[in-house]
């Protein structure tokens, strides 16, 4: 069997839930080739701590949209997608069914869907938000967003001042929330003829598996990594500032004890989970909220073949 015209199954979902081992699994049984969603493995160098799948449990399934760019260069939704349309291009031209899988969903809905059109960047708007994040901290600008546009808030982290600032800037700009803008946009005609499955875990399994997967990284050299990353690229590239690298580089740094930097990590990495299962709760277009395990059985698989194979 090979995929229909324009065909695209999407794996996505909060961060430990199996995505990548499913979609490992299904680009196996369906001639598939992974294009990558997550805004940390595009990074060279970053493997640990995003869970970069080794080659040698991809073998040679060809994954793209992973060691893209350089630390310190810059790519967002709009350049993540123009790459992976041609990631997805080629795989098409080839008969093999892209099978796009991650957790970053505002990628994911710029690839799916497009994304909206907004307007540009007001300097005095900016540069008076940047003052007022020097002075108050960019936590204290979260919680005016809080206010204002409380679904974008949701799915931005506190601490991530350049999508703070941009939300606000765009609040005061139209006198709309940016979380309802994207809301609207994405109910619009999807670019592809996409399958969109999110998976997700029961909380008490999922709590354990995050837990078991930062020990695991842990063990597996992450602080090591880190450390090189650090001689080469220094300490502002924005990567650094993602879930379980900013609690590794304040161990580094500041001297945060081992056992409080595991907490850390940990609660951060709960918290950006529940992010993402708030934004993929909302997304428009998913075909299935289901389990990696159940995403693998007979039954989910003849499911896929009807949806977008001939």
């Amino acid at each position: 069997m090979t995929a229909t015209k324009n065909a695209l199954l999407v794996v996505a979902g909060p961060t430990a839930t199996g995505k990548t081992r499913a979609a490992i699994a299904l680009a196996r049984r369906f001639n598939g080739e992974l294009v990558g969603a997550d805004s940390v493995q595009v990074y060279r160098g970053f493997n640990i701590g995003s869970a970069k799948p080794p080659r040698e449990e991809l073998g040679d399934l060809a994954h793209h949209m992973i060691d893209i760019v350089d630390p310190d260069e810059a790519i967002d939704a709009v350049r993540y997608a123009e790459l992976a349309d041609e990631a997805i291009e080629g795989a098409h031209a080839r008969g093999n069914l892209p099978i796009v899988v991650g957790g970053t969903g505002l990628w994911i809905r710029a690839l799916a869907r497009g994304l909206i059109d907004l307007p540009p960047v007001d300097r005095r708007i900016r540069e008076r938000l940047q003052r007022e994040a020097d002075a108050l901290g960019t936590p204290s600008l979260h919680a005016k967003l809080g206010t204002v546009d409380p679904v974008a808030a949701t799915a931005i982290h506190p601490n991530d001042r350049v999508r703070v600032i941009r939300a606000l800037e765009v609040y005061e700009q139209t006198g709309r929330p940016l979380g309802t803008l994207r809301s609207e946009h994405a109910l619009g005609a999807p670019r592809y003829r996409v399958m969109f499955v999110v998976l997700d875990m029961e909380r008490d399994a999922h709590t354990a598996a995050i837990e078991g997967r930062i020990q695991t990284m842990l063990e597996g050299g992450w602080i090591d990594e880190v450390r090189a990353l650090r001689a080469r690229w220094g300490d502002e590239v924005r990567a650094l500032s993602s879930v379980g690298y900013r609690e590794v580089m304040a161990h580094l740094r500041e001297r945060v004890p081992w056992d409080e930097m595991v907490r850390r990590i940990r609660k951060s990495t709960r918290t950006y989970a529940r992010h993402q299962r708030t934004w993929f709760r909302g997304e428009p277009g998913v075909s299935w909220r289901t389990r990696h395990v159940d995403l693998l059985t007979p039954k989910g698989q003849d499911r896929i073949a009807r949806e977008l194979l001939l």
